[in-house]
């Protein structure tokens, strides 16, 4: 302001501006009213209400109506995408828990195979000729379904597939060793 006081002391037009500014402003402060009023909201509050109309309240209950059944709708869904991804971890988790399962069964499976190693190589009779090409079939299918799991992990029908599969072929394997001792004991 100490800048443009002095430009307007050269200049006409900025001084006619400034007398301008200072008298609205001189105005305004001689204008301002103050007063202490405890009543003075409640009684704007209830002349409000008053001079409300039903359409007018009408329209206040839709809008918090919908406020409300916007709110809570985001809130929903939030909990629904939280869900959501909770199930996600969950699956992945079991699917994980089933895959550890799957391991520990094989290495038994194949710990089971080396015994039975032995008797499957000197297959001299049609019985053990027998085991030896079911297990090549069951191993073969064993690695199709493997591969189809693969593709989809949490197939839980391939899955059991492949359980049985692994059931027959330890079933199976125990046949070859139970007759191995069976024919090693005569």
């Amino acid at each position: 302001m100490a800048t443009a006081a002095k430009h307007a002391e050269s200049c006409e037009g900025c001084r006619e501006i400034l007398a301008e500014w200072t008298e609205i402003s001189d105005t305004a402060k001689s204008m301002k009213v103050t007063w202490e009023s405890d009543v003075l909201w409640p009684r704007i509050r209830r002349a409000m209400r008053r001079d409300m109309s039903p359409l007018m309240r009408m329209a206040a209950a839709a809008m918090i109506t919908v406020t409300i059944g916007a709110t809570a709708w985001y809130a929903m869904r939030d909990t629904n995408r939280d869900m959501a991804f909770d199930q996600k971890i969950l699956n992945v988790a079991a699917v994980d828990e089933v895959e550890r399962a799957e391991q520990a069964y094989l290495d038994a499976i194949d710990r089971l195979e080396k015994v039975a190693e032995p008797e499957l190589e000197n297959a001299d009779t049609t019985l053990m000729a027998n085991y030896k090409e079911k297990l090549m079939l069951l191993d073969d299918a064993i690695t199709e379904c493997q591969t189809n799991i693969e593709q989809n992990r949490q197939n839980a029908h391939l899955r059991r597939q492949l359980l049985s599969m692994y059931s027959e072929k330890q079933r199976t394997l125990q046949a070859v060793v139970r007759e191995g001792t069976h024919v090693t004991n005569e």
